[in-house]
Parts: structure tokens; C-alpha cells; sequence
């Protein structure tokens, strides 16, 4: 498990141009939406550079998420994820070491990003930089089996980048990141709710202390859903790489 999830950690270092789209394309999301606003941004939580911050950085996650789940396609129609599944490992180990390594990825990401928070206003102790690394370890994680999910039932990079923006870009524009539940239209507001990710920011911002918007839920209640929605989902896509077809043409 460990050797799959270094694999995964050298592989995306060694492409550039993901490193780059990672991290480039939130960094251009948070300066342009944060000096967009400037002062006509109203949110209880600071300035709209602070405000956006945490969704800018949990942005950096979901794009992690999804260049580094590529490779599982790549893997199978290169052949070795064929001959990982014959190896005398349990596909346990397999699932666990994929989804670990590109949730390692997402969290080393996200920690670059996250020093940039004294730009957005923000200063972190020791202590509130550690509980944001926690937090986004747990999000990483449950974005990361996401992706995993989708990309061990699709055979094709460009397909499972149509399900990725499908899926993963209306959750996080559903989160929070860009305007509070509270000000949402009802309907709008319980798809919020029912949004796992919009738990996962809730709890990134109690974790960098910026005044949580309006009706965000406690970090309690936050880190139980991430949980519980990992948890969910990591089964799912053990339940998918148990079954004897998988790895082949799926």
C-alpha cells in the first residue's frame, strides 16, 4: 500500500503541468474573485480576500483530486493495474494505497496554498495550523475516494474529466466558497445543506478562525459529515474493485 501511494506522489510531481493547473487555476480564482469584490463584499468574516480564502484552498483539493485519479485510467489501460490485481495483495491495500497517496497529494497542496493566508489577512499559530492540516487531510481523503470511485468505473481520460466538472465543481460552488447558505435562495440553501463539501469549509474556516458565515454548521457537526460521507464512499469503491471484473475493461 505504502509503494502505491509513493508511486502516486512521484508521478504527479514529475508532471509539471498538473503542479501548475493545480495550484495556478485557485490562485487566479481567489485574486480575481477576492480583489473583484474589494470593498463591496459584505460577509461578517473579514475582507473578500479572507473570505474567499478557504474556498480558494479547498479548491486546490478538488482539482488534486482530480488530475491525480487519472492515473488509475492510466493504469488500466497501460496494463498495470491488471497486474497489481493478480499480485498476492488484497485490493483492500490496492484501494487504500491510491486513495492515500492522492489525498497526501491534495493535503500537500493545500499547505502551499495555505501559507499564503497572512495575504489574506490571516495569522495562524501553530496550533490553528495544524487543526486546518487535519481538516483538510479528512477532505482530502473524502474528495479523493470521489475521484477514485468515478475513475475505476470509467475507461476514458476525457470522460472522466466530463463526470469529474459534472460532479465535483457544482459541490463546490454549492459549498460556500463563494456566497454564505444564509443568503441563498430556499431551495438553493438545501442543496447546500444536503452538500457534503459545504461541511468540509464550514470546518476549514472554524479551523482558520475567519468568523464562520451565517448558519454554517459547528466544526463538530462539520468534521461527522466529512467523515461519514468518506466513509460512505471509500466502501462504495471497495465494493467496486471487489467485483471480479474490475481492473479489465470497466
Amino acid at each position: 500500500m505504502a509503494s502505491l501511494g509513493w508511486r502516486e506522489l512521484v508521478r504527479f510531481y514529475r508532471q509539471r503541468s498538473r503542479v501548475v493547473g493545480t495550484l495556478g487555476t485557485p490562485l487566479l480564482f481567489w485574486l480575481f474573485l477576492g480583489l473583484g469584490f474589494g470593498d463591496s463584499f459584505r460577509s461578517g468574516a473579514g475582507s473578500s480576500l479572507e473570505y474567499f480564502f478557504p474556498g480558494a484552498i479547498l479548491l486546490v483539493v478538488l482539482f488534486t483530486s482530480m488530475f491525480s485519479n487519472i492515473s488509475v485510467i492510466e493504469d488500466r489501460n497501460q496494463g498495470f493495474l491488471l497486474s497489481v490485481l493478480v499480485a498476492p495483495i488484497s485490493r483492500g491495500a490496492l484501494v487504500g494505497g491510491k486513495v492515500l497517496g492522492c489525498a497526501v497529494l491534495g493535503l500537500v497542496q493545500g499547505l502551499i496554498f495555505l501559507a499564503l493566508a497572512p495575504a489574506a489577512g490571516l495569522r495562524l499559530g501553530l496550533w490553528q495550523a495544524l487543526e486546518a492540516a487535519g481538516v483538510l487531510l479528512l477532505v482530502c481523503m473524502a474528495l479523493t475516494a470521489l475521484g477514485f470511485y468515478f475513475a475505476w468505473r470509467l475507461d476514458s481520460v476525457q470522460g472522466f474529466h466530463g463526470v469529474m466538472n459534472l460532479v465535483l465543481m457544482p459541490m463546490w460552488l454549492l459549498s460556500g466558497a463563494l456566497f454564505p447558505v444564509s443568503g441563498a435562495h430556499p431551495w438553493l440553501g438545501w442543496i447546500m445543506r444536503l452538500n457534503p463539501l459545504t461541511y468540509g469549509l464550514a470546518a476549514l474556516r472554524h479551523s482558520l478562525s475567519s468568523a464562520p458565515a451565517p448558519g454554517s454548521p459547528s466544526l463538530g457537526v462539520s468534521l461527522a459529515v466529512v467523515a461519514v460521507f468518506g466513509l460512505a464512499i471509500l466502501g462504495a469503491g471497495l465494493r467496486e474493485v471487489a467485483k471480479p471484473a474490475s481492473g479489465g475493461s470497466a
